[in-house]
């Protein structure tokens, strides 16, 4: 009797293995995109070498790669292409890793824009070679740290588009970390304070790239956030903000600002922003400021090719005036603009309009 008891309960354990479904993580091997927990995950690789990425929970994952040529993982968010990075929100990548290269590798954001087609990297630690060996065209000072911006011209070079000549943007951290907040829109941000151009969103994700290497990497938290307010020490929000004197910059979106004139108007492209259709049409709000000198970046645009002009008035007083010559979204920067401490009246005013023009302006980034 207790022998047939014991045949029948192991009888029962057989069939429950056979009928309920085990929770593995399945290794990707070959080059494949796709879905998993909740975001966009990639596996990519040319010739030569081998690699391996398994897919954990959210944004999470674990990769190995050995005697590769070139390779990436990564996970993330894809986008429709259709919108700016303003227009879809700030964005920001919560992680943690345990990064094993050997070799040359990244651990990095990773994305693409188009119309232009740009590839852009933000740097938070590195192999054997602290990438790009180009010469920095400006820096960075978000979330703790020191970033060297570059931009290279890659020719005739594999892309999202098939073979294409393209812009690479890079931040690259002067001092390598594994884990912390990266807030990659004011990466975005700087980037086209200085000149370079960010087209719509194709993709930003946490990534590990091997080159011509070997190494291990756990990628144990990945979050990205869209939306809310902008990191890295900023104040993103209208009425009385602080500069703070620490060299981070103070960025205010327009539509956050009050609104004066008789057309001025809120608007949804080429940017979330606001229109200023004529004279003394205008934006405005309070800054506190503990040093009397600042540099002034406005991201605005034309609505047509004729030069779109948006003064800056302090306390008042007239300090400079942006230009924008065309219909696509250009930053304009006023550098050691003098003005007074304290709390401080900041308007962005349209003063001379003629017909032929309407102002549109996206954020004001302080320096």
């Amino acid at each position: 009797m207790k022998k047939s008891r014991w045949l029948l309960f192991t009888l029962i354990l057989v069939c429950l293995a056979l009928v309920l479904p085990i929770s593995v993580s399945a290794a990707v091997t070959s080059n494949e995109t796709g879905t998993h927990g909740g975001y966009n995950y990639e596996f990519w690789k040319d010739t030569g070498g081998s690699g391996s990425m398994t897919l954990n929970s959210g944004g999470t994952f674990s990769a190995e790669w050995s005697n590769v040529g070139n390779i990436l993982f990564r996970k993330g968010k894809k986008f429709d292409e259709t919108q700016s990075h303003q227009q879809i929100g700030n964005m920001s990548i919560d992680f943690g890793a345990n990064y094993q290269p050997n070799g040359n590798s990244y651990l990095t954001v990773y994305g693409w824009t188009v119309d232009p087609l740009v590839e852009f990297y933000i740097v938070e630690s590195w192999g054997n070679w602290r990438p790009p060996g180009a010469t920095a065209k400006g820096t960075i000072n978000v979330d703790g740290g020191t970033y060297d911006i570059y931009e290279t011209t890659r020719t005739n070079q594999p892309s999202i588009r098939g073979t294409q000549t393209f812009q690479q943007y890079w931040s690259v951290r002067r001092s390598k970390r594994t884990s912390g907040t990266i807030s990659v829109s004011e990466h975005f941000k700087k980037w086209e304070s200085l000149g370079m151009e960010m087209g719509n969103m194709y993709e930003v994700a946490l990534t590990v790239e091997g080159y011509q290497s070997s190494g291990s990497a756990d990628v144990y938290r990945n979050n990205l956030t869209i939306g809310g307010s902008s990191g890295g020490g900023g104040n993103d929000g209208g009425g009385s903000g602080g500069d703070g004197g620490s060299g981070n910059a103070t960025v205010v979106q327009a539509e956050s600002m009050s609104k004066s004139g008789q057309y001025t108007g809120n608007i949804s492209s080429p940017f979330n922003g606001v229109a200023l259709y004529a004279n003394n049409d205008s934006v405005k709000y309070t800054q506190y400021f503990s040093s009397g000198t600042h540099s002034f970046s406005l991201r605005g645009a034309s609505n047509n090719s004729n030069m779109a002009r948006v003064d800056l008035r302090i306390g008042g007083q007239y300090k400079g005036t942006f230009y924008y010559g065309g219909s696509y979204p250009a930053v304009y920067t006023i550098d050691n603009v003098s003005h007074g401490t304290g709390n401080q009246e900041i308007e962005l005013i349209v003063t001379s309009d003629d017909g032929n023009w309407d102002a549109f302006v996206d954020y004001l980034e302080i320096n």
